[in-house]
């Protein structure tokens, strides 16, 4: 039986679901009025990543009765992604206190982990590691991060579902050239999930993810980055770099503020991104930039650790050494200082 027809159904439901969410925000007075920590200056409704979370869950449903994912992926990944997307869902509609958001965020780490068998095997340096427990502690801060970071991220118009759909169309073409086309269904139905909303999201947005959303991309696209280094090591190491635009930036900025003594879990608009929106005075530059980059340097490098037999953490070291570059002429983690100019 042909699955095909998922991609424009899943993406279609998608659009419609951020049309009906967006009439909801608009009801329900959900709206994100631009303050001294905002990158937006119109007041605009949020939430609409719900229209992502319940898209690609009926994906997931849908792949595993067609037996194109397992059971311990599909209890696993949807288990973590309800949880981290219903916690976004309430902080959205009114607020819950950042070490309950994290708690929660280690349970649904906790939880996929658990269903997948914790860290698959990882390659270093031509050597394939086991790393057994330690790897696990590893794995699950990793999730964690990588859902907040998204969270962290989501900050302009449109850029953190160009990073879904960009980096989620480039694992699918690694897949493929790789012998691995039965991967490809878990970040090709994510793309389409996101591609719907999209479409009301892209600069200038007439709606905003929110947390949601931004929570439940960022531990999906770490599970599915686990799933696929199950079947192949140097999938990790792909994930990592193909993820490199968003990593970079929000730690780099992290460990700046944490040596500065800030509170970290205030909201503030100090990201590399966030300057540049500013220092060129639009967001679409931003966000259309971030596409290129994932497309045009980081796909390839990713080629070369899958195909070429590039090691995958010289390959990180590459891909993120121009990133940081750009982070520090982008001022990441400095303090928000008006006079920046161009």
């Amino acid at each position: 039986m042909s699955f095909w027809w998922l991609m424009p159904a899943i993406c279609c439901l998608s659009f419609c679901l951020t049309v009906v969410l967006r009439r909801y925000a608009l009801a329900r007075s959900m709206i994100d009025v631009p303050n001294e920590r905002s990158s937006h200056t119109v007041p605009t409704p949020r939430g609409g990543g719900v229209a992502i979370v319940v898209s690609f869950l009926i994906s997931l449903a849908l792949m595993w009765y067609g037996n194109l994912i397992d059971s311990h992926f599909f209890f696993g990944g949807a288990g973590a992604g309800l949880l981290v997307a219903a916690i976004g869902f309430m902080d959205d509609h009114g607020h819950i206190a950042a070490r309950w958001r994290l708690l929660g965020h280690f349970g649904a780490a906790a939880w996929v982990l658990f269903w997948i068998g914790g860290l698959p095997p990882v390659e270093v340096v031509g050597v394939v590691l086991n790393p057994s427990w330690a790897g696990n502690i590893f794995a699950l801060f990793y999730l964690v991060w990588l859902l907040n970071l998204y969270n962290f991220m989501d900050g302009i118009d449109g850029i953190a579902s160009i990073e879904a759909v960009s980096v989620c169309l480039g694992a699918c073409l690694l897949y493929w050239v790789s012998g691995h086309a039965g991967l490809v269904w878990g970040p090709l139905l994510l793309a389409m999930s996101v591609l719907g909303f999209l479409f009301l999201n892209f600069p200038p947005a007439k709606i905003f993810m929110g947390d949601a959303g931004s929570g439940f991309l960022g531990v999906v696209l770490g599970v599915l980055s686990l799933q696929a280094a199950s079947v192949e090591p140097r999938f990790f190491w792909a994930w990592v770099i193909l993820l490199g635009v968003f990593i970079v930036d929000a730690t780099f900025t992290l460990l700046r503020r944490l040596s500065r003594g800030d509170k970290v879990y205030e909201a503030h608009r100090s990201h590399a991104y966030q300057y540049a929106s500013r220092i060129h005075g639009q967001h679409l530059l931003v966000t259309v930039a971030v596409a290129i980059i994932n497309l045009f340097w980081l796909l390839p490098i990713a080629f070369c650790v899958v195909r070429v037999g590039m090691d995958g953490a010289v390959g990180v070291l590459i891909a993120y050494a121009p990133l940081l570059l750009i982070a520090l002429r982008y001022h990441a983690g400095e303090l928000e200082v008006k006079s920046i100019q161009p």
